[in-house]
C-alpha cells in the first residue's frame, strides 16, 4: 500500500482554519437540533410531511436571492452575507420564544422547526462549496476527510453545549451561543480567502475576484442537464430517502419512550454525540485511506452497503435497534459519504459548485423529504409494517451504493485543475 500524502507546509494554515470553520458551523447547528428534534418526537413521525413541506417551500423562497448573491458578487462577499442572514434569523427568535405562551408552542415549535432545517442545509451546503473552490481534486481526496473532522467535533460538542446549557440558559440563550459560533465563522472564512489569494489553483489566479454571473435559475436547470449532476441529484434523493424513513421510525420511538420535553432532548442529544463520535473514528480510519487510495468511489459505494445492512438488521430485530441504525447510518452518511461525494464538484466549474450544489443540497433534498415522509405515511396507511418499510429502503441504499460509483467514474473523466 502507497504511503498516505501528508499535509503540505503551504496548506497547513489552511487545512486548520479550514477544521475550525466547519467546526463552528457544525457546532453552531448541532446545539440547535435536539431542540428541534424534540419537537418531531412530541408530535410524531406523521406530522413530518407538513414539516418538510413548509421547509421545502422555505428552501425554494430563498433559492433567487441566494443565486442573485452568488452571480454579482466574489465569493468574498457573498459566503459572509448568507451566514449574517443566518446569524440575524437566529437571533429574531429569542423574543419569538419570549412571547411562546401568546404565540402557541405548535406554531413556534414549527416555525422553529423550518428555520433550523433551512439553516442547516445552507450553511454546510455552502461551506463545501466554498472548500470545493478553494482545493483542487488531488487536495480535496488528502484534506476534505481532515477538514470534515472539525465538523464532527463540533457536531460533538454542539450538543455537550446543549446538554449542558439546556437548563440554565434556555432555547433563548441556545440560541446566542448558536448566533456567536456562525458569527466566528465568518472570520474563520475571510482568513480562508485570504490564503486562497495567496495560493490559487494554477490557471485560475484571480479565483477570489470572480464574478460567477448567470442567471439565479442556472442550479436548478444544470440539474437536469448535466448527467454528473443527475446522477448527484439522484444520490442526494437515495441518501435522503434512508435518512428520513430511520430519522422517522426514531423520532416515533423518542417520542414514546420519552415523556417530557427534556427527555427528548437528552435522547436526541444522545444519539448526536454517539453518532458524532463514531463519525470522527470514521473520518480518521476510514475515509481519508479509501479516497487518497481508490478515489470517492469507493467510499460512496461503502456508504451504502452500511446502510443496507444495518436497515436489514432492523429489519430483523426492531424496537430499540432503530437508535443503533441510526447512529450508525447517520454516522457513516457524514463521516463517509459527505466528504467523497463533496470531493466530486472540485472538477466542475464555479457556477456549478455553488449554484447547482446548493440547489441539489437544498431544493433537491428538501423535496426528498416531503416525497419520503408521504410515502412512508402512505405505506403505512396500507398496513406495512416496520420490517417490510425497512426492506423497501434497503433497496434505496443499495441503490446508493451503484449509483455512487458510477458517479465518481463519471467525474473522474473529466478534466481536473492542479496546484503548481
Amino acid at each position: 500500500m502507497p504511503k498516505t500524502p501528508a499535509i503540505a507546509r503551504h496548506e497547513w494554515f489552511a487545512v486548520v482554519v479550514a477544521f475550525v470553520y466547519f467546526f463552528c458551523v457544525l457546532a453552531a447547528y448541532y446545539v440547535l437540533r435536539p431542540v428541534r428534534d424534540q419537537l418531531s418526537a412530541a408530535v410524531g413521525s406523521t406530522a413530518l410531511p407538513i414539516f418538510y413541506l413548509a421547509t421545502f417551500i422555505a428552501t425554494l423562497l430563498l433559492a433567487p436571492p441566494f443565486g442573485a448573491l452568488v452571480a454579482r458578487f466574489p465569493r468574498r462577499v457573498f459566503v459572509p452575507l448568507v451566514y449574517l442572514f443566518f446569524i440575524l434569523g437566529t437571533i429574531a427568535f429569542i423574543p419569538l420564544f419570549q412571547m411562546q405562551d401568546a404565540i402557541g408552542a405548535r406554531l413556534l415549535g414549527s416555525a422553529f422547526f423550518v428555520w433550523v432545517s433551512v439553516f442547516n442545509l445552507f450553511v454546510v451546503a455552502v461551506f463545501w462549496s466554498f472548500m470545493a473552490d478553494l482545493f483542487d481534486a488531488e487536495q480535496a481526496h488528502r484534506l476534505f476527510p481532515v477538514i470534515a473532522l472539525g465538523g464532527a467535533i463540533g457536531a460533538i460538542v454542539g450538543p455537550l453545549l446543549t446538554k449542558l446549557l439546556n437548563q440554565q440558559l434556555g432555547v433563548s440563550g441556545l440560541l446566542v451561543v448558536s448566533a456567536l459560533l456562525l458569527g466566528a465563522a465568518i472570520f474563520a472564512m475571510i482568513a480562508l480567502a485570504n490564503w486562497g489569494r495567496r495560493h490559487p489553483v494554477a490557471g485560475d489566479e484571480r479565483r477570489e475576484e470572480r464574478i460567477i454571473g448567470g442567471g439565479f435559475l442556472a442550479g436548478a436547470i444544470d440539474t437536469f442537464k448535466s448527467p454528473l449532476m443527475r446522477r448527484m441529484a439522484l444520490l442526494m434523493l437515495l441518501g435522503d430517502a434512508v435518512g428520513t424513513v430511520i430519522y422517522a421510525l426514531l423520532a416515533d420511538y423518542n417520542g414514546a419512550v420519552n415523556l417530557t420535553r427534556e427527555a427528548r432532548i437528552n435522547f436526541q442529544a444522545n444519539i448526536d454525540l454517539a453518532t458524532n463520535v463514531l463519525q470522527m473514528l470514521l473520518q480518521i480510519g476510514v475515509t481519508r485511506a479509501l479516497m487518497v487510495r481508490f478515489g470517492p468511489g469507493a467510499p460512496l459505494v461503502l456508504d451504502g452497503l452500511v446502510k443496507a445492512v444495518m436497515l436489514g438488521l432492523f429489519a430483523a430485530f426492531g424496537g430499540a435497534w432503530i437508535a443503533a441504525v441510526a447512529v450508525l447510518t447517520r454516522a457513516s452518511a457524514y463521516g463517509i459519504f459527505k466528504p467523497a461525494s463533496d470531493s466530486l464538484y472540485t472538477r466542475v466549474d464555479a457556477e456549478t459548485r455553488y449554484k447547482t450544489k446548493n440547489f441539489i443540497d437544498t431544493s433537491v433534498w428538501r423535496f426528498g423529504d416531503v416525497v419520503v415522509t408521504s410515502g412512508l405515511n402512505g405505506v403505512r396507511a396500507l398496513g406495512a409494517s416496520l420490517p417490510l418499510v425497512a426492506a423497501l429502503t434497503v433497496i434505496a441504499a443499495a441503490c446508493s451504493a451503484r449509483i455512487g460509483w458510477t458517479a465518481a467514474r463519471l467525474a473522474e473523466g473529466k478534466p481536473t485543475q492542479t496546484r503548481e
